[in-house]
């Protein structure tokens, strides 16, 4: 498979943004976002990571704005730099978040983890081509940066040793937790409602059975079975068989623009987005340099 026109001439170690940025919303946008939500789904299977989540009750009673706001944070970075006002407010905004919590460094470094590893998986499975050497280095680098605004130390510095830190991280605490198992609840019943109604039955048999056994067992769901494992995977094959042959994408495909995106109908700012501390009102008056985000329709 040749290597795509539109990253050929980028160098991963200093544009590692832009090549990041035009993977998930050129390339892959479909694929990169499917995978992230995976890759949420197995922090959950953490019991430290999980049980928070449950006792903040963001994930239970708000879960799409919940999901909305992690979505717009992430992306904001990806659309506009590390370097950028709304880039470093989204930072500053996921950071302030975070520090609501006793969070533990090792739980930070293996969620960052996840957002390296799950998206490489799930394309080499399911994605219309390979990834190349150079895509798989950029999005290394741009995790790392990320790592680095949000304070995490000893970030890997391969892909090899992000997805060794994932996996031993895994097999050492992946365990049933009923807050963890709540959330993981919550979050597969708000993908039912990304498609048509008719649908959701057959959508959480297919989002599970792209579960791994072992996050399959953490949560306590039955196993879905070899026939439901093997049409699934063989519906993602098919796709992307049928994706290769599309044109290029000429327009990208951002977070904001999804029709799943439904909490700011309106259009959002970056810092009244999240969760805030006892006594911080979420509406407040913007900072000068503050540009508000405008929704699509």
């Amino acid at each position: 498979m040749p290597t795509p026109l539109r990253n050929a001439d980028l160098d991963p170690q200093t544009e590692y943004v832009r090549i990041y940025r035009e993977l998930g919303q050129y390339e892959f946008p479909w694929d990169f976002n499917q995978s992230l939500s995976f890759a949420l789904f197995r922090t959950y299977a953490v019991p430290s990571i999980g049980r928070l989540l449950d006792e903040t009750h963001e994930f239970t009673e708000r879960t799409q704005k919940r999901y909305d706001d992690t979505a717009l944070l992430l992306d904001e970075v990806i659309n506009k730099g590390f370097d950028s006002p709304d880039g470093l407010a989204a930072v500053r905004r996921i950071n302030g978040m975070h520090r609501m919590y006793d969070i533990s460094h090792d739980d930070m470094r293996y969620v960052l983890s996840t957002f390296v590893v799950v998206p490489k998986r799930w394309i080499d499975s399911f994605g219309w081509r390979a990834l190349t050497p150079s895509e798989v280095t950029a999005s290394v680098r741009y995790y790392q940066d990320l790592g680095r605004h949000m304070g995490i130390k000893e970030i890997p510095e391969t892909y090899e040793a992000f997805a060794d830190l994932m996996d031993s991280y895994e097999r050492a605490h992946f365990a049933f937790d009923e807050g963890g198992r709540r959330v993981a609840d919550s979050t597969l019943d708000l993908l039912t409602t990304f498609y048509p109604r008719p649908l959701a039955p057959v959508l959480r048999v297919f989002s599970k059975a792209l579960m791994d056994p072992p996050l399959i067992e953490a949560f306590g769901y039955d196993e879905p079975g070899a026939l439901a494992r093997r049409l699934s995977e063989g519906a993602l094959r098919a796709r992307a068989r049928f994706v290769r042959l599309l044109p290029a994408r000429r327009r990208p495909v951002t977070v904001e623009s999804l029709t799943r995106i439904k909490s700011y109908p309106d259009g959002f700012s970056v810092r009244e987005m999240g969760t805030f501390a006892p006594g911080c009102p979420v509406h407040h008056r913007a900072a000068p340099d503050e540009t508000a985000s405008t929704a699509s329709a």
